[in-house]
């Protein structure tokens, strides 16, 4: 095999060789020679998101992957204090993005113009309590109108975590996405003493401690994502979620991780079908 698949521009090529030995392997195998078509991919869309995706004008070129395994690393906080744990946060974060990177890679190795049905996964491995494996997957797509860029604006294919429904609705209404962005925040939430225990005891009362930090984290994490989505020049962030964790840090630890897909607005003609009223049949 050579050290290249066949077709790829100089910028590609520097990236291909990046990938390790068996990815290159079943990239090129799925890109095919030069000027021929290509050849068998793979995806995890749906029968329905996979029409769906092709009605839109692309076609699926291949599963692309990214995978970073992360030594999570320790920071101490008092037990009765409110505060953000920077370390862990950064670590989280940095972990996902180098997922996230290497599954662009691998589109960009497929000539894709982006990636749809994004999933970030995180599992902890028993290699011990700090070390967690962080995955990125999704199917990388081509738009069957060469003449049509969809890359974003760093020349990267776009991500987004939209359905293949949800996907083709975008398009047909008018817009596209850019960028799957995120936001994250890890945070140690403090304990009351025992005086302020037995204080309420028996009476209904907030606990404004908690609700403070619950609240904190949920905004910095939001306001990371919307930063992400500013950097990419986006009009909006569609589909954006919250995830709240503890992993493996204890009850008194949470990450939580704000996403979404950012957007632009391509058309001023908005198609927007009426909802259609659906009936089940079974019982």
């Amino acid at each position: 095999m050579g050290s290249d698949a066949p077709g790829m521009s100089r910028d590609e090529s520097e990236v291909f060789q990046n990938l390790p030995a068996h990815a290159r392997e079943r990239l090129v195998e799925m890109r095919g020679e030069r000027g021929q078509q290509r050849r068998l991919f793979t995806s995890d869309l749906s029968t329905s998101e996979f029409l769906l995706v092709k009605e839109a004008g692309f076609d699926p070129v291949g599963l692309v992957v990214g995978s970073s395994i992360y030594h999570v690393g320790f920071q101490a906080a008092m037990w009765n204090r409110n505060q953000e744990m920077t370390v862990l946060t950064q670590a989280m974060y940095h972990a996902r993005e180098l997922a996230m990177s290497r599954m662009e890679e691998e589109a960009m190795a497929l000539g894709a113009d982006g990636i749809v049905g994004v999933r970030l996964e995180v599992s902890h491995k028993e290699w011990g309590q700090n070390i967690a494996e962080f995955v990125a997957i999704g199917t990388a797509v081509v738009h069957r109108n060469e003449a049509l860029r969809f890359r974003n604006k760093e020349g990267k294919p776009f991500t987004s975590d939209l359905s293949g429904q949800d996907f083709y609705v975008l398009l047909r209404s008018g817009y596209r996405p850019l960028g799957l962005v995120m936001g994250n925040c890890v945070y140690h939430v403090g304990q009351r003493g025992l005086g302020t225990l037995f204080r309420n005891m028996g009476r209904n009362v907030e606990l404004e401690q908690y609700t403070q930090a619950l609240y904190d984290s949920r905004e910095l994490a939001m306001e990371r994502m919307q930063q992400e989505g500013e950097r990419l020049g986006a009009a909006g962030i569609v589909g954006a979620d919250i995830h709240e964790r503890t992993h493996a840090w204890g009850p008194s630890v949470i990450e939580f991780f704000a996403i979404g897909t950012a957007v632009e607005e391509i058309s001023a003609d908005h198609v927007i079908d009426p909802p259609l009223l659906v009936l089940p049949l079974s019982d």
